[in-house]
């Protein structure tokens, strides 16, 4: 741990980094993955358990923390880590995707964005200043800037638009953001599915000497190669020496591709959302629960697995639980994937420091495509 926020590259293998984000929170290995816990939990898993499967910092949603319980009471309890007992680094977003998601409810102007309440109805405003504050107090570690994310396909008229708005936007957050030691402010590179609007904007996001940058906009309904593409177009103009982050990203084959191209962080919902509705994630790929072939099949998940959930509870046992809406069913499941994601991550890191990548890549693609175990 340090009292500034430090980037350090540990190793390199072809385009994929090894690294490590010191700050006074603690210390993010990276690749890494951020369970999303969008507002103060990430859902059926206790963050202590969150914690031992390795996750190394968090990420809180800062439109839904706004609604509740309220930046204001987040900072009067005394913050978001205090709050929900996680002493570790947090990641807030800026609020930027769920403007797009809500799209219904909001008017847009360069002041910021007006919207109504999913919860109540009521009128908010966030403006880039308003996102930045929030940010604070709920004491985030890595705040995001806030930016207009739009979903794709979208005309390029619209793209560029909403680019050139998150470029001005990044200006007033890095103003609001100021000098908070230990903390970091991150760009958001826009620009669909456009190669040129994605150089222009991270280009010019460079030229603010930020602490890190992500990519934004992608995994917004878009092909995987599309994605990619995209990602092979940015990066290259994204400052070498700084974080780069994928946001809302994804498969751990979505990770594994973009580990390839020089992405360093990571964060979806995949994982605890799939677990909910009976799918898990393991090294022989997909596994849908729900599925009847499950039901008088008594060998668990994965008996190789790091996790109790995957290695000591049967996959007939699994079926039931979700099959009859039980809770502990999504807890269970989530835990798996979470520990299956963190265990990809520790692999993909390990790969790295040891120059096998591409080798480590390769294997884990196999596994996948061997597929589950035969029915009994």
């Amino acid at each position: 741990m340090t009292e500034t926020f430090q980037f350090k590259l540990l190793a390199t293998d072809g385009k994929a980094r090894r690294g490590e984000v010191s700050m006074p929170r603690g210390t993010i290995r990276t690749p890494a993955f951020m369970p999303v816990g969008t507002v103060g939990t990430v859902k059926a898993m206790y963050l202590d358990q969150v914690r031992e499967l390795g996750a190394d910092i968090i990420l809180g949603n800062t439109y839904h923390l706004m609604l509740r319980p309220g930046p204001e009471r987040v900072a009067r309890l005394g913050g978001l880590h205090e709050l929900i007992r996680w002493p570790h680094p947090i990641l807030t977003d800026s609020g930027g995707f769920q403007v797009m998601s809500l799209s219904g409810l909001r008017k847009l102007d360069e002041q910021g964005v007006t919207f109504k309440s999913h919860v109540d109805g009521a009128l908010h405003h966030m403006s880039p200043e308003r996102s930045i504050e929030i940010q604070g107090l709920l004491d985030s570690d890595i705040q995001m800037q806030l930016d207009e994310c739009v979903a794709l396909p979208a005309s390029p008229k619209e793209i560029e638009r909403a680019m050139e708005m998150s470029l001005r936007w990044a200006e007033r957050c890095k103003v609001a953001f100021g000098n908070q030691p230990g903390k970091a402010m991150f760009g958001i590179v826009q620009g669909g599915d456009i190669p040129h609007l994605r150089v222009r904007s991270a280009q010019a996001l460079a030229e603010l000497n930020l602490k890190g940058y992500a990519i934004g906009g992608l995994a917004v309904g878009e092909p995987q190669e599309v994605m990619l593409d995209m990602i092979d177009t940015t990066v290259p103009h994204m400052p070498f020496e700084k974080p780069r982050y994928l946001m809302g990203v994804g498969t751990p084959d979505d990770m594994l591709k973009s580990v390839a191209r020089g992405i360093d962080m990571f964060d979806c919902v995949m994982p605890t959302r799939s677990g909910r509705h009976g799918l898990a994630f393991t090294r022989r790929g997909r596994i849908n629960l729900r599925n009847a072939r499950h039901a008088e099949d008594m060998r668990p998940l994965d008996e190789e697995s790091s996790c109790s959930a995957a290695r000591d509870y049967s996959r007939a046992y699994l079926h039931h639980l979700i099959r009859a809406n039980e809770s502990l069913g999504g807890m269970l499941l989530t835990w798996n994937n979470l520990s299956y994601y963190q265990d990809l991550m520790a692999g993909i890191r390990k790969a790295i420091e040891e120059g096998r990548f591409a080798d480590f890549m390769a294997e884990t693609q196999e596994n996948w495509a061997r597929g589950d175990l035969a029915p009994l």
